[in-house]
């Protein structure tokens, strides 16, 4: 296929004459606008024309080119002339003159004041925590009625989520939580081997699982699958109306649709943490006799002496814990989608964001009143 080119004819000096040849098309290359532009500024050009004859195929890229170069023309005050190209150009330049912009579509400036940026995006952190507040309490009265015997959402939706909270995610879990160990217990290994005690890397594993990294460790995996899941499930009914459909029929979209999945995920944590647990545990032993020689009798008699029933609690209650704020965060950012396709992307996005520095700070939390209290 014979590439785009262009050759420049000048016969009256002022005129230049731009013979297009070969194909125009986008998947190839073309010449650049301001190659003419160079050209033109050897010569008191005040006239540009075009020589199509030899011009085999065109798209959209000609047409682009042509309105590039004309706005580069008009602003050194050189005539464009049209006549030259083919039909079908002409008819789509005009076209495109007389379809007037659509306001909005060019991006604006997006650099503002260091300060205005600061104040924008503290206020935006602000009406967050106001929503997430206002979220909570919306789903405090459900949960109240739940417990009493009195909420309405269908069961069998229930046991879904259930499912696709519990069962489903511990493939994913065991893999992360037996790598997690085996990764600790080389970490640990390395530093303990130093002194000697490189038995002591059972407890480092044990006690650093059970207590709180195998919850953690839980949490961000299903801040990532599940509660990204929650909203892109039901910002997807935020799209198509079917939220709007809930209310117009009287049944609150909290109770009908956010207290089944936070009470599925909140029920599955303690029992995903807990596999966790087990499987750091594995992962760290892995390492611990298959690399390292110690006796498996001896690390996990040392990990059952070392792990206590307060760390066994405290881990499982952030694993609670994490399962009401990465289902609250995933429901509230799918429930304040926006109504077009991309939103549903946005709100997912937000959702992982939300749950992952939720749990960080539920994990500080923790571990400050843990440290303050002595347990």
């Amino acid at each position: 296929m014979k590439e785009a080119t262009i050759e420049f004819l000048s016969p009256g000096g002022s005129e230049l004459i731009l013979k297009l040849t070969g194909n125009w098309h986008m998947v190839d290359k073309t010449p650049a606008v301001a190659d003419v532009v160079g050209e033109m500024r050897q010569g008191s050009i005040v006239k540009v024309s075009f020589d199509s004859a030899e011009l085999l195929s065109w798209d959209t890229c000609l047409l682009t080119f042509i309105i590039d170069l004309e706005e580069q023309l008009h602003a050194v005050g050189v005539e464009l002339n049209l006549s030259g190209l083919p039909e079908g150009v002409q008819q789509l330049y005009t076209l495109s003159k007389e379809v007037p912009k659509k306001e909005g579509a060019e991006r604006g400036q997006t650099t503002r004041p260091f300060f205005e940026r600061i104040g924008e995006d503290a206020i935006y952190f602000l009406k967050s925590i106001q929503k997430i507040l206002s979220f909570i309490g919306e789903v405090t009265f459900p949960v109240w009625r739940f417990f009493c015997g009195r909420i309405q959402f269908r069961w069998s939706d229930f046991g879904i989520f259930l499912q696709e909270t519990g069962v489903y995610a511990v493939p994913i879990v065991s893999l992360i939580s037996f790598l997690f160990g085996v990764i600790l217990a080389f970490v640990g290994v390395m530093q303990l081997k130093l002194f000697g005690a490189q038995v002591y890397v059972a407890d480092l594993v044990g006690i650093a699982t059970v207590r709180i990294m195998g919850a953690v460790m839980t949490g961000i995996i299903m801040a990532g699958r599940t509660g990204a899941a929650f909203a892109a499930q039901l910002g997807t009914m935020v799209v198509n109306e079917e939220i709007d459909a809930l209310k117009t029929l009287g049944i609150s979209p909290v109770e009908f649709l956010v207290l089944p999945r936070m009470i599925a995920l909140t029920m599955m944590m303690p029992l995903l943490t807990l596999f966790a647990n087990l499987m750091g545990i594995i992962g760290g032993g892995a390492v611990a006799v298959g690399v390292y020689d110690i006796n498996s009798v001896v690390y996990f008699s040392r990990v059952s002496e070392a792990v206590t029933l307060n760390d066994l609690f405290i881990g499982l209650f952030s694993g609670t814990t994490f399962g009401v704020l990465i289902s609250l965060a995933g429901c509230l950012r799918g429930l304040e989608c926006g109504s077009d396709a991309s939103a549903v992307g946005d709100a997912t996005t937000s959702a992982v964001v939300t749950s992952i520095v939720a749990i960080i700070v539920d994990t500080a939390i923790i571990i400050i009143a843990c440290s303050i209290l002595g347990i």
